[in-house]
This record gives C-alpha cells, sequence and structure tokens, in this order.
C-alpha cells in the first residue's frame, strides 16, 4: 500500500497510541490471546511471570507480560465481530504501519491470534465442560463481505452448499467460511481438543436461534445446522467472534485459531456447573503451546 493514510482512517492518539486500545508500538507480543471479557484479561495475565504492560479503554483492556520466557499480550474484545474489527486491525497496525510517516512498512510482521472463549454445542455428543479448537469459522455477521478479496481467503464452496441447504434467506448477511490457522492447529495438536466448524452469531437470542418473546424467522435453523454435513466436516457450536478474527487474520497475513470451553449444549439443554476450571486449564494448555 504506497500510500500515506489519512488521521481521519487511522486515529492516532495524542500520547501516539492508537485510538481505541490505547496502545503504542512496541507494546504488543507477536502471541495474542483474545478473550471477550475483561475481567478474563487478569486471569490470563495471572500465568505471567512478569507484566511489562497494561492499558485500558472501555472494555478494550491489554496485558502484555512474559510466560514460561515467551512474551505475550492479552486483549479483551468485548463481545461481537463489530468489535473484533477494531481489535484486529487496530494490532495489525501497531506492527504493520509506521505511525510517524503514516505508510505501511514493507517488512510485515505475523502476530499468533487465539481466542479463548466459552461457546455452546450444536451436536448432542459434544458434552459441557469439553473443550473445541475450531477448525473453521462460518461468519453470519457479515464483516468480511465489507473487504476485498473475501473469496481469496474463504471456502466458496462450503458457502454455496450451506446457503443452499438451509434456503439461506436474501434478507440475512451472506456466511463467509474461513479456515484456522494451520500453524495454529499444529501447535494444539497435543492438547487432543475437540475439533469442529464454529459458528459466529451476530447476536446471543434470535442469531442463535434462541427465543424468549420474539419468534424466529426460521424456527427450525439450528436443526437444520445441526444436520448440515459437508464431506466430512459439520457444524459444532456457535459463538459471536471467531469468524471475524479468521476471515481479517487471513486477509493481513496473521494466524489465528479459536479454543472455547463448551458451557451448554443446544441439543440436551444442559448448561456447565461450573466452568471456571476448565477456562482454567484451556488457559495454561493454550499458553503452554505458544510458549514451546
Amino acid at each position: 500500500m504506497d500510500r500515506r493514510i489519512e488521521e481521519s482512517e487511522l486515529i492516532i492518539n495524542p500520547d501516539g497510541s492508537v485510538f481505541h486500545l490505547h496502545l503504542k508500538p512496541g507494546e504488543i507480543a507477536q502471541n495474542i490471546i483474545l478473550v471477550g471479557d475483561p475481567g478474563r484479561v487478569e486471569t490470563v495475565a495471572s500465568y505471567f511471570e512478569t507484566i511489562d504492560i497494561k492499558r485500558q479503554n472501555r472494555e478494550f483492556v491489554s496485558v502484555t507480560g512474559s510466560y514460561k520466557g515467551t512474551k505475550f499480550t492479552v486483549v479483551a474484545t468485548g463481545i461481537g465481530t463489530d468489535n473484533i474489527d477494531i481489535v484486529i486491525n487496530e494490532l495489525d497496525a501497531l506492527v504493520n504501519v509506521d505511525f510517524n510517516t503514516r505508510f505501511v512498512k514493507e517488512e510485515k510482521t505475523t502476530l499468533n491470534f487465539v481466542r479463548i472463549g466459552t461457546s455452546g454445542s450444536l451436536q448432542k455428543d459434544l458434552s459441557v465442560d469439553s473443550c473445541l479448537l475450531s477448525t473453521k469459522a462460518i461468519g453470519f455477521d457479515g464483516l468480511l463481505n465489507f473487504y476485498a478479496n473475501r473469496n481469496e481467503v474463504t471456502d466458496i464452496n462450503f458457502e454455496q452448499a450451506f446457503k443452499s441447504e438451509l434456503d439461506w434467506s436474501h434478507y440475512l448477511a451472506s456466511p463467509y467460511v474461513v479456515e484456522a490457522s494451520q500453524t495454529l492447529l499444529d501447535k494444539f495438536s497435543e492438547n487432543n481438543f475437540e475439533q469442529g466448524v464454529t459458528i459466529s452469531a451476530p447476536g446471543f437470542y434470535g442469531p442463535q436461534g434462541r427465543v424468549i418473546r420474539l419468534p424466529l424467522a426460521d424456527a427450525d435453523i439450528n436443526e437444520k445446522i445441526s444436520n448440515f454435513r459437508f464431506d466430512d466436516e459439520r457444524i459444532t457450536n456457535y459463538e459471536m467472534e471467531c469468524s471475524a478474527i479468521y476471515g481479517l487474520s487471513k486477509l493481513l497475513g496473521h494466524n489465528a485459531a479459536t479454543v472455547c470451553a463448551i458451557i451448554a449444549n443446544r441439543k440436551a439443554g444442559t448448561y456447565s456447573k461450573d466452568y471456571k476450571p476448565v477456562i482454567f486449564d484451556l488457559i495454561k494448555k493454550v499458553l503452554d503451546s505458544l510458549a514451546q
């Protein structure tokens, strides 16, 4: 990109930090743990042996430190792919844009993004308190469709088969399907996590097939999703951020993976009695895998 990025496009605060995250170039690690809950940042950081940087602005809480000699940054994204659009773009800018000249650097830095979160299972055999590694993500949010070259990083055949079988409404955003980074999948292989295809929904209630007072446009959508197969792949779970992390990371040249604790089984109607120990164990496994 041989152009100067205007002040209105990349907003830099008076102290030299990026607009939303309030982080400055040089303050983040190559390994970045993404969590939705700002309170979970301290949980992840409690495993660090050293703490170098702490920042907070709105829901965007971040800590940079070291674990087993490897530098990590943990960032709270808040809920939803709209927040992921902010977080991934600003973290990329911190390493790949010169804040003084406002030009993209010739030599790019590749970041490792790993989301640690919670999720609801769409398959009866995927029990609560298990952990699932998302090999692919399906975005119901439409975010990636705003960016050029989305077809170069998506699984078009999967998308077409999914829309056809579910008779996808033209009123909804067109789903996009993006694979996780094979580099990170290989790093996590030793943990024997469950694996599957994850849907990122643009809401917690209707978009995930929940009914309280408002009926759904498609009352059978979750049954259709659970029954869908593409080759030997099935859709295993719902959450709200994974697809944007995968899509933007692919377009920007970064690695991304998501591991979620399954805290609810939508098919069985069950919910975890206490998923916190599962999250603690999951955090340690992810940090250990990346610190090798």
